[in-house]
């Protein structure tokens, strides 16, 4: 059997390696406990690869990987062009692979405060399809939902909004769980709280993931190769999370250091790419590893709704990525300049550059933004004041609060689950969450969390 795998998968495949023992792979766990996502082909087990992107995979009758053949290489070959051209072109090819994807189909199309979404009804508005806009909002949180209500209305799209509420976590973690088999923790894919609703709608799914990545900076301007791995590490690891993965590192008595041992996988991911200039190089790394590990990770749940297209993830969309010269990839340049064609979708907030629209960005520093920041201060500090703390973050729904914690406390210190994972080194990052740091914290706690899920749906003994 032959799987080719796209530049870009939508969706994880593995197989198993063969003449290996099955066994955990308890480095590449802890790299996931630090970053959120595993890398390259890893898995829980050492005889189970994820499918690589971009390779032509040969397995034979029982399952297990023979051969994996690439079948391209990220490159930066910047043609000689205007920034006109490279805009009218990006343009033309979000139109035909949005246009391909669809077909005749009613759009399902999620929105939000950013470009990306933006950019895509910018797209559908021209299109003959019936389009079904929908946003969400945290309960007692930023209400992104009215950004996007506006661009719906701009592109005459139906709207639906919907507000993440407490708790939903308890009623859908097992679902969730089956649906991500543990390769991402619970609080990112919000859109399990609402899976319901988006099953009564019709049609397909047309989602903007990685637009921000490919329409901006790979590494920030004038920074050396010697920066880069620092950076990614930085841009990768939560604190707590790498304070988790040393202590794992330890417990289970793994050969060396935790830390020099992803430096040296960062190293390694980075020498696959053969490109000189470090904005093209970096953008290619995250687009393989955080792409294909972490963001198609939840792309399942959108799935179990209804099919889903991304013409962001289109091939076409890759390899026109590795042509265009960085300098107008930069800052968003060009889907600004996109967005800059219908003067109503420019003039809607930037969620990101709040209250600042695409046209006046630029003004979103002191003392231009200074108004907006004390008031919105003062706003979060009333709301606080009447018992409705401002919510930024899921966690701070899902693992706040009595009801909650008594839900996570029965995954967190399940007996079974600590015959892997001690109830001591449990305890520690859980009391740092309660009465410290909770937002460094949040991360452990809900990895914490995903392991016990994985641990009770695979049945490890130890």
């Amino acid at each position: 059997m032959t799987i080719t795998t796209p530049i870009i998968p939508s969706k994880l495949q593995f197989a198993k390696k063969p003449e290996t023992k099955h066994t955990l792979n308890l480095e590449a766990i802890c790299i996931f406990v630090a970053t959120g996502f595993f890398m390259d082909d890893d898995s829980y087990w050492r005889d189970l690869v994820c499918l690589a992107p971009a390779h032509m995979h040969e397995l034979d009758a029982n399952g297990y990987l023979i051969k994996s053949t690439p079948t391209f290489q990220w490159h930066y070959t910047p043609r000689d062009i205007s920034f006109e051209t490279a805009l009218e072109e990006y343009i033309a090819l979000l139109t035909k692979i949005s246009k391909e994807q669809v077909g005749n189909s009613r759009v399902i199309l999620p929105l939000s405060g950013g470009l990306d979404s933006r950019s895509q009804a910018l797209i559908f508005k021209d299109l003959p399809n019936t389009v079904q806009g929908f946003s969400y909002s945290f309960q007692n949180g930023f209400a992104e939902h009215q950004i996007a209500e506006k661009i719906a209305a701009v592109c005459n799209f139906d709207f639906q909004a919907f507000i993440i509420p407490n708790g939903y976590l308890w009623d859908s973690i097992i679902d969730m769980s089956q649906l991500l088999d543990g390769y991402s923790e619970f609080t990112h894919p919000r859109q399990m709280a609402i899976l319901p609703e988006l099953k009564q709608m019709e049609g397909v799914f047309s989602l903007g993931h990685w637009g921000d990545v490919f329409f901006d900076r790979g590494v920030p301007e004038g920074m050396q190769e010697l920066e880069v791995i620092p950076f990614l590490l930085k841009k990768m690891v939560k604190p707590k999370g790498l304070k988790l993965a040393e202590k794992l590192w330890e417990h289970w008595e793994l050969e060396g250091d935790f830390k020099t041992y992803l430096r040296a996988r960062i190293g390694s991911g980075l020498d696959t790419i053969k490109i000189n200039d470090l904005s093209a190089k970096v953008r290619a790394f995250k687009t393989s590893q955080w792409a294909h590990r972490w963001t198609t990770t939840n792309l399942c749940i959108f799935e179990a709704a209804h099919p889903i297209t991304m013409p962001f993830y289109d091939d076409r969309m890759c390899e026109f990525i590795c042509t265009v010269p960085e300098a107008y990839l930069a800052d968003r340049r060009i889907q600004i300049a996109h967005l800059k064609q219908d003067t109503a979708l420019a003039n809607i907030t930037w969620q990101e550059q709040k209250p600042f629209n695409l046209n006046n960005y630029h003004y979103n520093r002191p003392p231009y933004n200074l108004p907006y920041r004390i008031f919105n201060k003062l706003k979060r500090v009333k709301q606080g004041f009447l018992g409705n703390p401002y919510i930024q973050r899921n966690w701070e729904l899902q693992f706040v609060g009595n009801d909650n914690a008594k839900q996570l406390e029965r995954y967190l210190f399940d007996r079974h689950f600590n015959q892997w994972i001690p109830n001591d080194l449990i305890k520690g990052f859980y009391e740092d969450f309660k009465h410290g740091d909770a937002i460094t914290s949040s991360h452990a706690v809900s990895m914490l969390l995903t392991l016990s899920l994985w641990h009770q749906q695979n049945h490890v003994n130890f």
